[in-house]
């Protein structure tokens, strides 16, 4: 699927900011972790979305009543869902120099995505670091996408095509104002 930027300067995907806080100790560090044993820009995304994939939780798989949503505080709490997963990943490659955004699904309510823009690669490459489960293996991948929701458009269900360099403000604006995540999962966004 091809994306469109929402901004064509890309700086814009390398930029911190409030929710992707890669200036933050914690996500340096844990950057600086990752990067360690990491060659080359694939390698160091790859890890990176393994590593938020893999190791925090999506809080509704693990029954986690906390909402996080800024970068640093889903790697201090290692709990999030899809959105606030994919503001730690886009923290984690922008903090590399790897131009990073967000992208989204409308399934039955709206699901959050990573694009990753590597040296050499002509195109966005989606990726989704939500988390495995029986009956879902999202995996890092640049020949095709590997997601762990594939749109079914007999469903209704469509990738929506626009790259954000920030959150999408209905998303953010969700997470924001959740007391915590059963009451989050009552208003998720259903369309952007």
């Amino acid at each position: 699927m091809e994306l469109i930027q929402n901004t064509p300067d890309i700086s814009a995907y390398l930029a911190a900011d409030e929710v992707i806080d890669h200036e933050h100790p914690r996500v340096r560090a844990t950057a600086a972790t990752l990067s360690a044993d990491a060659p080359d820009a694939y390698t160091y995304a790859k890890a990176a979305f393994e590593f938020v994939r893999d190791t925090i939780p999506h809080s509704q798989d693990a029954g986690d009543p906390r909402v996080t949503w800024r970068a640093s505080d889903v790697l201090a709490q290692r709990t999030g869902i899809c959105y606030a997963k994919a503001h730690a990943l886009v923290a984690l490659l922008r903090a590399e120099g790897i131009p990073a955004g967000l992208c989204y699904q409308k399934l039955e309510v709206i699901h959050g995505l990573v694009a990753v823009k590597l040296p050499g690669e002509e195109r966005w490459a989606r990726q989704d670091p939500r988390g495995n489960k029986p009956g879902v293996d999202a995996q890092f991948r640049l020949d095709r996408e590997q997601l762990a929701f594939p749109a079914r458009p007999e469903c209704n269900e469509l990738d929506l095509p626009v790259l954000f360099a920030e959150p999408h403000p209905v998303v953010l604006q969700c997470l924001r104002e959740a007391v915590d995540r059963p009451h989050l999962w009552q208003t998720l966004p259903t369309d952007l």
